[in-house]
């Protein structure tokens, strides 16, 4: 297929810059997997590649994981992520993109004044807020934009936030393409596709990894808010 070198290029662009910022590879591949392999296979294709692409994500930043957050996260979101997985098709998912647009840019100002006065996140709330972000990523395909100011906020940076905020993502995508196993949306094609684009990421995520480590705390944020304000003008003009 002559669009494979294109995927893939494509693919090591998205994976370094979900690699440096915690998101951007679903929603930059999004798009090219539905041209390519129709909007009902690019969601499994997807969900598989994510997997491993935040599988990866974590395991190069291990050691600075926050556990009691990802295990909150994860109670939430894993079973939200199975519903919404099973009800993905009977919403508008264009419609969804934009009002989590529309979100995104709120968060923005709202997390910087925040942090000006103290304020953030208590640990106990990514109980819920992995509820809601599981049930939308099963819906949308993914919410890794709408996840980074709610961990930035908590305090977690570079590699903590890029590892936390990865392996739960994985348990998500992990808990999806269990449904569409279970719903014969994967079979030997769709699989081997998301092997390959999965494994793609992975070199993405090493490199992105590698362009982060010179910032500081706070330039890092920055570019992270830079990339959030992009990725929420995307999704509101439905790209």
């Amino acid at each position: 297929m002559l669009f494979w070198p294109v995927i893939l290029l494509l693919t090591m662009i998205a994976g370094t810059i979900g690699g440096a910022v915690g998101f951007g590879s679903a929603v930059i591949l999004l798009p090219v997997c539905t041209f390519a392999f129709g909007p009902v296979g690019a969601v499994p294709i997807l969900t598989l590649a994510a997997l491993i692409g935040n599988l990866s994500r974590a395991c190069f930043s291990w050691s600075e994981i926050n556990w009691p957050v990802v295990g909150l996260y994860c109670l939430g979101a894993v079973p939200m992520a199975a519903l919404g997985a099973m009800v993905f098709v009977s919403l508008d998912p264009e419609t969804v993109q934009r009002v989590l647009g529309l979100f995104i840019l709120a968060m923005l100002p709202l997390r910087r004044w925040s942090e000006r006065h103290g304020i953030k996140p208590r640990r106990w709330q990514f109980l819920p807020l992995g509820a809601g972000m599981g049930f939308l990523s099963g819906v949308v395909g993914t919410v890794g934009p709408i996840n980074a100011p709610f961990f930035l906020a908590y305090g977690l940076v570079k590699g903590a936030y890029l590892a936390t905020e990865a392996l739960g993502a994985a348990a998500v995508h992990l808990t999806k393409s269990g449904v569409y196993g279970s719903f014969a949306a994967i079979d030997l094609s769709v699989l081997t596709y998301g092997l390959v684009i999965g494994a793609t990421l992975i070199f993405g995520s090493w490199a992105g990894k590698r362009l982060i480590a010179g910032l500081d705390a706070k330039q890092f944020v920055g570019v992270v808010e830079v990339f959030l304000l992009i990725a929420a003008l995307l999704m509101i003009i439905g790209l």
